[in-house]
Order: C-alpha cells, then structure tokens, then sequence
C-alpha cells in the first residue's frame, strides 16, 4: 500500500494506520518505507505535529 500524497488523506490514513497497527511513527515509516521528514513536513504544512506520547497527528 502507498501512501496518499493529498496531505489531508495523509493525516486520515496515517493515524488510523498508527492508532491500528503501530507502536510509533518510526515503526510505520519503516513499514512504508517513508522519511519520517517528508511525512512531518507534509502534516505540518497543514497545520498537524506529531505526539508522541498519544502516537498521532494533532
């Protein structure tokens, strides 16, 4: 599975993958082979950061 480019689809798809299916942000990069950069920035352009202790984008 590839992940969406729209940044809005992303933050969807990237919480409910974190929420279901991994412990942490790291984890589920490795998993797509994603830049942990390049996902944060996308999210951020949108007004979204990642936090750590709920492992989700707010």
């Amino acid at each position: 599975m590839s992940l969406p480019k729209d940044p809005v689809m992303l933050l969807s798809v990237i919480n409910t993958q974190l929420r279901d299916n991994y412990k942490d942000l790291d984890a589920l990069c490795d998993a797509y082979e994603a830049s942990r950069d390049e996902l944060t920035e996308k999210l951020a352009a949108i007004g979204y950061s990642y936090d750590e202790m709920q492992n989700q984008f707010k």
